[in-house]
Order: C-alpha cells, then structure tokens, then sequence
C-alpha cells in the first residue's frame, strides 16, 4: 500500500511506502484456487475495499496475474512483473531418440501410429466446428492427407464436403502413441492464405475422462494466416483458456516456402517453446496444482489445418487450397 500527495505546483504525483506498515503475508489454497493474504492495512497498488485477499489466476516466469474482490463486489485485477528478465533455468538435454515418424512409405499415413478426427465437430462437447467456430470438415482421404517424395501432406481444400464448405484433416496420435515428458522437434513448411489455421499441438491423454481444459493442452506451434510472418505457442489449463494469458509469438521468416523446426520441451518443472533451436518463450507456474499444471500426466499429438474460426479469421474468398508440409516428428527423452 502507499500514500499520495502532490509534490509540485503541476500536481504530479509521488507514490510513499506506508513507514508504519508492520503486517504480514500468507498463502494459502482456498476451494482450489490460490490465494495471496495481506493482513491489517496492507493492499496491492490501490485500495479496494476488499479482504485484501488475492486470487492467482496466472503465472508465468516474469508475471504474476492476481486478483481480488473490491467492497462494490467488483473484480480488481493486477499484474506483478519483473523490471528485469527472469533468469529461466535450462531446460533438460533430451537427447534419446524414443519415437518418430520420418513419413518415408507413400501412400496414407501409417496406421500403426496415426489416428484421425473426423467430422465438423458436431458431436463434440463444444458443438460444431470444434469449439472455435471453425469451417472445415475433417476426413482421411488421400485429397487432403498423403505421404508422397518423403513428406506428409496436409491439405485444405475449398469444396462442398458434409455440409462443411472447407475440408482438411486432423492427424493425431491418441491411442497410439501418448508420452510424459521430453522433446518434440516438427520440421514443417506452414500453409499460406487468409483464413489457414495450421496448427502442431498435444492433447491430455485423458482427455475424454476429466475433458477440456482439464486435460491440458499444449501448442507448439499456430500460425494465423491473416497474420504472415508470426508463429505462437500456448498453454491452455483449467487457470487459463479461452483468452488465455500463458502464450507468446515469435518472429519468423519464409514460413510457407522454407522448413522451420518447431520444438517443445517438456520436464517436470517446466515447458520451453523453441523456433530453429532457439528458445523463445518457458512456462513455469511458481505454484503448481491442478488448475495450472495439468501437465504431470501424458499427452498425444495432433496435427491439423483449421479454417476460420475464432482465432483463423475471416477467410478469403478466393482461397482454394493449401498444404502444409511435414518432413518428421521426432519425440526424445
């Protein structure tokens, strides 16, 4: 808390510790939630009227996303951040080869480790397209999925399919092949035009018990192309979904004509998003529990173009097709 006074004639204002504040602090978990106390007159930033009770609704290596309950029941929220950049501790030097797919029999994806989502996701919880609104029509047919020159083919078409006026597939390897901690590397050329939603991304193994986002959801890589020239990666928990506060983009060059790699790496302690060898963004909650660490337990991966959606966007009207290239997936430990 702190006190305030003008201190010239322009009334430019001075912020003032409290010299006689002598209260303390708490953590405790409250109904799942973690909650942040501050007894007597102690606040954060500005007077609310409230207990002085603070929800951590995010965290992340730099910030910590609060909030709390004003006297007018109105809801306060503030962001504590470093002034400096926190030091990330490195991440594991996964380095053993466990599982990969090098995509070099043509012909459909290999049955032994690829699944599919079918459909416009109707029959989803979430309702039709998929939860975000999304176009397409996913199937397994070799016009929007094949393996042909030593490279998977992705591809979003423009045609009249199930009712849906986009199709695509969605590659996935639940029941297959789920794992606990390691490094995802995914070399990939991304698929170009306005409304192309591609995305490489992991799923909670039991996903269909406790559902989404209790699963957990990690997202190595999204491209938006109404938006050329940045990629993102994403956490999506119980603590932060839908307008999620744990993402970050990064810069990119030629994504649509040259092969990038995309990386994650996993550990116990926290999960780092890498473009090209090079690390551009760590999650980490200072306190982990189910609300925003889901991420004890396995996951599978999905690979995927939506069309539209909430996050795809408008789609141009003289959009056809695109593809997106995959030469391999490679999953160390």
């Amino acid at each position: 808390g702190s006190s305030t006074e003008p201190v010239n004639e322009d009334d430019e204002i001075e912020n003032y510790p409290l010299a006689d504040y002598s209260g303390t602090w708490q953590y405790a978990p409250i109904n799942g939630d973690d909650v942040l106390f501050l007894s007597d007159n102690g606040f954060l930033g500005f007077y609310t009227g409230g207990t002085h009770a603070y929800t951590i609704i995010a965290t992340t290596e730099k910030e910590l996303v609060l909030r709390t309950e004003g006297a007018d029941n109105l809801s306060w929220f503030f962001i504590l951040t470093t002034e400096e950049e926190a030091v990330i501790p490195p991440d594991p030097d996964f380095t053993n080869l466990v599982w990969s797919e090098e995509f070099d029999v043509a012909g459909s994806p290999d049955a032994a480790k690829w699944a599919y989502d079918i459909g416009d996701g109707s029959e989803s919880d979430a309702g039709k397209g998929w939860g975000n609104n999304e176009r397409q029509y996913y199937t397994d047919r070799s016009e929007n999925v094949i393996v042909e020159g030593g490279v998977l083919k992705i591809i979003a078409k423009k045609e009249s399919f199930g009712g849906s006026a986009y199709t695509s597939t969605r590659l996935k390897t639940q029941g297959k092949y789920n794992f606990t901690y390691g490094r995802v590397d995914i070399k990939a050329k991304l698929p170009s035009g306005s409304g192309t939603w591609p995305a490489l991304w992991m799923l909670g193994s039991n996903i269909t018990a406790v559902s989404w986002p209790a699963c957990g959801e990690i997202d190595i890589m999204e491209y938006i192309g109404n938006n050329p020239g940045q990629v993102q990666s994403a956490l999506h928990t119980p603590s932060s979904f839908g307008n999620t506060v744990n993402y970050k983009k990064t810069d990119i060059e030629n994504e649509n004509d040259a092969y990038h790699i995309y990386s994650m790496i996993w550990s116990a302690d926290q999960i780092s998003f890498l473009l090209d060898g090079e690390r551009y963004y760590t999650y980490s909650p200072l306190i982990k529990n189910s609300a925003n660490w889901p991420f004890d337990l396995s996951q599978f991966l999905i690979m995927n173009i939506a069309m539209g959606g909430n996050l795809g966007g408008n789609i141009d009207a003289s959009f056809s097709e695109s593809e997106m290239v995959i030469d391999y997936v490679r999953v160390y430990q």
